[in-house]
């Protein structure tokens, strides 16, 4: 731990910068509470590796994720949010104020923390998936579906998500090629049965990708049969990986109650943790909508929720 005169005191400490941390950062600077904000490794979050986003109000000719998250950024520097670079990488939760430490190497104390660390999509590991990731392969149906009606498209997956998503996009693409590594599914027998009875999703058993195919965008997927080893290729314009989410939340364990893939658990209608002071915002908390719009909701609640805590202790 390091010596006290080297620990700086903010009144709230923001860990993350998607849309729940700016608009915490936003509501938090106009309220006076002078807060200060580290981006994280991805500033912006997985927003910067979105391109066209059309389902956020207020854009009527749509956005670039990474251009959408800069206006964020200005946006809350305006009010007087202190930003800075940094990565938080460990905390120490076990009295007040809590203690955060940058980068390994400096400590933060603050009076609040809001957490607004995000979600990483789970990836397949292919070199093609990531090079076309952005230019046809997604990680979110509901997000990018919309450009891919009237097209065939591929889904990799076999739980709740991977269904739901699967029916979303069957609502938009003339054909849903579902691509599942086992001879079933993991799902709920409820979204089995739903995916089963839809004409336009083609299911491919005990199958896996073996490479997106397509120079500057997807033109399709080779699969392997796992159990014979024979592929076949099928002409997509969307490949959506929907094998789960991983919560940016492995610093607070200990600390902060979480749910058993470390979504961090907060008291309904609230951004409250287990800890007074410490709020969560955003896909960390989120494991049932993953939108943008959801999380800046969120980050609104928690920089209010911290406003009443700070008031009530007499801190702002």
């Amino acid at each position: 731990m390091a010596t006290n005169e080297a620990i700086e005191k903010v009144h709230v400490l923001i860990i993350g910068s998607g849309p729940a941390g700016y608009t915490a950062a936003i509501y938090a600077a106009r309220a006076n509470m002078k807060p200060v904000l580290y981006q994280g490794i991805q500033p912006g979050g997985q927003l910067t590796i979105t391109t066209e986003v059309e389902n956020y109000p207020g854009y009527p000719e749509g956005i670039q994720g990474p251009e959408m998250m800069i206006h964020f950024e200005k946006q809350a520097a305006r009010m007087g949010a202190d930003i800075r670079y940094g990565l938080a990488t460990k905390v120490d939760f076990s009295q007040q104020p809590y203690r955060v430490e940058i980068d390994e190497e400096k400590w933060i104390e603050a009076d609040a923390v809001i957490i607004s660390t995000g979600a990483s999509a789970k990836w397949l590991g292919l070199p093609s998936e990531e090079r076309l990731n952005g230019f046809g392969v997604s990680a979110c149906a509901v997000c990018d579906g919309f450009f891919f009606r009237g097209k065939e498209v591929a889904i990799v997956g076999a739980g709740d998500t991977a269904a739901e998503e699967a029916m979303y996009l069957s609502k938009l693409c003339t054909t849903v090629h579902m691509i599942v590594r086992s001879a079933q599914m993991r799902a709920s027998k409820i979204m089995q049965d739903r995916v089963l009875a839809t004409p336009n999703i083609k299911i491919y058993w005990s199958s896996e990708t073996d490479e997106v195919l397509g120079e500057h965008k997807v033109e399709g997927v080779r699969i392997k049969n796992r159990l014979d080893g024979t592929t076949q290729e099928i002409p997509i314009s969307g490949f959506f990986v929907a094998i789960g989410h991983k919560p940016n939340s492995d610093i607070f364990k200990g600390f902060i109650d979480m749910d058993e893939t470390g979504y961090i658990n907060t008291i309904p209608g609230t951004s409250k943790t287990n800890l007074e002071g410490v709020f969560a915002a955003g896909d960390v908390q989120d494991k049932n909508y993953r939108q943008a719009v959801t999380a800046a909701g969120s980050g609104c609640m928690a920089a209010l929720d911290a406003e009443r805590y700070l008031s009530a202790k007499g801190l702002v």
